[in-house]
């Protein structure tokens, strides 16, 4: 890989050239994480196929702030091993909630443009999943695109095309099959030189396939289907790799399940229905339960929209906000002190005017 690629092709641009010229270290060269050893990182973009973090970086990094699989990394390069002494700022980062905690994150990919959501048309496909993973990329700062995966395995696609619809507003869908190469090239067509994509979904869905036939070879394990229609999962590590034509990839392990950190603002964003209706809400401050003048709720009774919708959205924000209040004590309490504050506030406008009591 190191010997194909330059920098430029690898990603490496005036957003990680700044921070490079900010450290004032001739001797720092750039290099980009491609895989992540026991001890070790495998790197492109410099001499040394090896990286290892200083001491100084071992005792000072978090577990979130380590290097992963896409981040850049400033090292002092050599023949066979590289040294790397700082790790550059991270243009976008997927997070997730680590399994089994409420708070701690875990870092999924790093420095990635275009995530590609894979879900498959079989037992899979799960529109509350979709969501989850559609407000975890816009939070992530990438850009999401569907990928309904296995289409020439269910004839009806419309049902499952019109639950996409509901659930990732504006986001682009790609009908897909790896076993057929369908929809290969309209994927192709979000991938340039010096840009990453990736793939993120529930183990089984094709992840690998799709991979494979992105880079035309055999690069990636694939399993078929287990006897209750749901794919094997194959993918056990990140991996970056480089695309025909410039671009590159990075897989991920399939999840099982995909717990939101902050911030919340990617859930209004995958949510745009909810705070279109939200905006025209009598109270600026409306929590959307049982709020006199709430567009939001009676959006739901009208019918305009789903009930399960407002749920969904209701369980991510609550979701987020104990992560932080998790991880800050402190938030906590301000965090109760103002849900005190906004049900006073109703109360007293509820005894000021009549007509906003219910």
């Amino acid at each position: 890989m190191r010997r194909l690629t330059t920098l430029a092709s690898l990603g490496f641009d005036d957003f990680f050239a700044s921070q490079l010229e900010r450290l004032g270290n001739p001797q720092l060269v750039p290099a980009r994480v491609v895989a992540e050893g026991q001890s070790s990182f495998h790197l492109a973009g410099c001499r040394a196929p090896l990286g290892d973090l200083t001491g100084k970086l071992l005792g000072s990094l978090t577990k979130a702030e380590r290097p992963v699989v896409g981040d850049w990394v400033a090292v002092v390069d050599g023949t066979d091993r590289a040294s790397i002494q700082h790790v550059l700022e991270r243009r976008t980062a997927l997070l997730r909630r680590a399994a089994g905690t409420l708070a701690e994150p875990q870092v999924v990919a790093v420095n990635v443009d275009v995530f590609f959501v894979v879900t498959a048309v079989n037992r899979d496909f799960n529109e509350r999943r979709l969501e989850r993973y559609v407000a975890a990329v816009w939070n992530s700062g990438a850009e999401p695109v569907i990928v309904l995966n296995k289409v020439d395995l269910e004839a009806e696609l419309e049902p499952m095309l019109e639950a996409i619809d509901r659930v990732a507003l504006g986001v682009p869908v790609v009908r897909s099959s790896a076993a057929t190469g369908e929809g290969v090239e309209a994927l192709r067509e979000y991938i340039a030189p010096g840009k990453t994509v990736g793939f993120i979904g529930s183990s089984g869905v094709g992840k690998s396939s799709l991979t494979n036939r992105l880079l035309g070879r055999e690069v990636q394990a694939v399993g078929g289907l287990r006897d209750d229609e749901r794919g094997r999962h194959t993918t056990t590590a990140r991996q970056l790799v480089v695309l025909p034509g410039g671009g590159v990839l990075i897989d991920t392990p399939g999840m099982r399940e995909l717990g939101l950190l902050d911030d919340a603002g990617g859930i209004e964003t995958s949510f745009a229905d909810v705070a279109a209706f939200a905006e025209r809400c009598r109270f600026r401050d409306c929590a959307h339960e049982s709020e006199p003048g709430c567009a939001v709720l009676a959006a739901v009774e009208s019918g305009e929209l789903p009930a399960e919708r407002l749920a969904s959205y209701r369980k991510l924000l609550a979701e987020i906000a104990a992560a932080e209040r998790k991880r800050d004590p402190i938030l906590a309490g301000r965090s109760k002190a103002r849900w005190k504050e906004i049900h006073r506030a109703q109360r007293a406008r509820a005894k000021i005017d009549p007509k906003l009591k219910r």
